[in-house]
């Protein structure tokens, strides 16, 4: 077995894991109970979009697919901050609503930084 081969191998067998990971990740994108396992599932699947653009690039030997994987992490970083504000704020919306019906809710000493 040559290299080249060895190579060739190693790149198809991480496409098959990565195509894998990328099935389950989409079906807890689907199941997941919460909406912040989805946000988790979701940057997951930038993670792996991402190595699917490098291992394309590695296979091709095309240099600016890193370019097109570099803009998708900052992406996929910056979707990811803006969902955790977003179930940051509705959560402490959500305990303001319930304190002031006078139900017991989540503590807001912990959220307030």
């Amino acid at each position: 077995m040559t290299v080249a081969t060895f190579f060739s191998l190693a790149v198809h067998a991480s496409l098959a894991m990565l195509l894998l990971a990328m099935l389950l990740t989409v079906i807890r994108v689907i199941a997941g109970p919460t909406v912040a396992d989805r946000v988790l599932a979701l940057d997951q699947l930038v993670a792996i979009a991402i190595g699917f653009i490098a291992l394309i690039a590695i296979k091709t030997g095309f240099d600016l697919y890193i370019d097109i994987a570099l803009a998708l992490a900052l992406v996929g970083f910056l979707s990811t901050a803006a969902f955790a504000r977003y179930i940051y704020v509705t959560g402490r919306n959500e305990a303001d609503s319930e304190q002031a019906q006078g139900q017991p809710g989540a503590d807001r000493s912990s959220r307030d930084g």
